[in-house]
């Protein structure tokens, strides 16, 4: 039996011409502090965060002495539209550190980005490490290695001290890691309970940290320009907030509001759609203070080239303590 089974709820449908289609399920929740204010599902459901990691990761980096200027943090929290500003912060990142893109260990891929994937084609351009939407996390993990004496060979293996300590890191924001599987790009990914990356986002919002600042400074090299993180970090003042594959999403503020949530079926419409309730669950007033980012995040259904329907996230039960 799948462990989703009983741990998941609905947490979005789609609408077509006035009628539900079809429906996603998800587990999910909301603290304030210590205190959880909504869920969804079961909060304790042990998941994969996949790129949700990263703004954790480079806290556990900074902590390991890794000092950069805050665009080259940022994109090592980013799954980053592959645009020559990612590529050129990244590739400044590892000169930085004597280190070319040659060192990356990050799976080949052509840009994430729709725009910058499509000039990569027409200018030839074959799929690199350097162009993959994590190499700002991996350019950051070898110069952690660099600053710290290690092996920048391997450095992607979970016996390596990098991602030991890392692990380590992640145990001291709560993270409390019951396995370790490989993500997409070749890092390790560690799996620990939704409730857990909520209150390790909050804590990072709260502590005003450097990986907070960066990614409040540098939304765009967090994500890309037109992309729904983006516009959340522009929108309320002191989030933080990082989307992962297969349909997972995290947030914090600095007020100790934390958010976590995994849509089932991976879907990263769902999301998307998702986020604004998240927040919402949370009390954020996303509607009067972010509007930009509600309207960007929003997902419309179409029917012969127009909208006829949307994406609708479901609300969140609340709770009392």
């Amino acid at each position: 039996m799948s462990r989703f089974v009983g741990a998941v709820a609905p947490i979005a449908v789609a609408d077509r011409s006035g009628l539900d289609e079809s429906i996603h399920h998800g587990a999910g929740v909301a603290l304030r502090g210590v205190d959880v204010v909504a869920t969804v599902g079961d909060p304790d459901l042990v998941v994969y965060p996949r790129s949700c990691l990263k703004p954790l990761q480079a806290a556990a980096m900074v902590a390991l002495g890794l000092d950069v200027p805050d665009d080259q943090l940022a994109v090592a929290c980013a799954s980053h539209d592959g645009a020559d500003l990612h590529l050129r912060t990244v590739r400044r990142l590892l000169a930085d550190h004597g280190l070319t893109d040659a060192d990356l260990d990050n799976t080949p891929s052509r840009p994430f980005g729709a725009g910058a994937r499509s000039a990569a084609r027409r200018a030839g351009v074959e799929p690199s490490s350097l162009q993959q939407n994590c190499s700002g996390k991996h350019a950051a993990m070898l110069a952690a290695c660099v600053v710290n004496g290690w092996p920048t060979a391997g450095y992607v293996d979970p016996g390596h001290p990098l991602q030991q300590a890392i692990t380590a890191h992640l145990e001291t924001l709560g993270c409390a890691v019951t396995h370790i599987g490989v993500d997409g790009c070749g890092a390790p990914t560690h799996a620990f309970a939704l409730r857990d990356l909520a209150t390790a986002f909050a804590h990072v919002a709260r502590s005003d940290s450097q990986v907070a600042r960066a990614m409040r400074a540098h939304p765009v090299l967090v994500a890309g320009e037109d992309r729904d993180v983006t516009a959340w970090i522009r929108s309320l003042p002191g989030l933080i907030a990082k989307e992962g594959a297969a349909g997972v999403m995290a947030a914090g503020l600095p007020d100790g509001r934390g958010v976590a949530f995994k849509i089932a079926d991976g879907s990263d419409v769902a999301r998307r759609a998702v986020t604004a309730e998240a927040l919402r669950a949370a009390g954020v007033d996303v509607d009067t203070l972010a509007a930009d980012a509600v309207n960007a995040a929003r997902v419309p259904v179409l029917g012969h080239g127009r909208e006829v329907g949307v994406v609708r996230a479901l609300n969140w039960s609340t709770c009392s303590s």
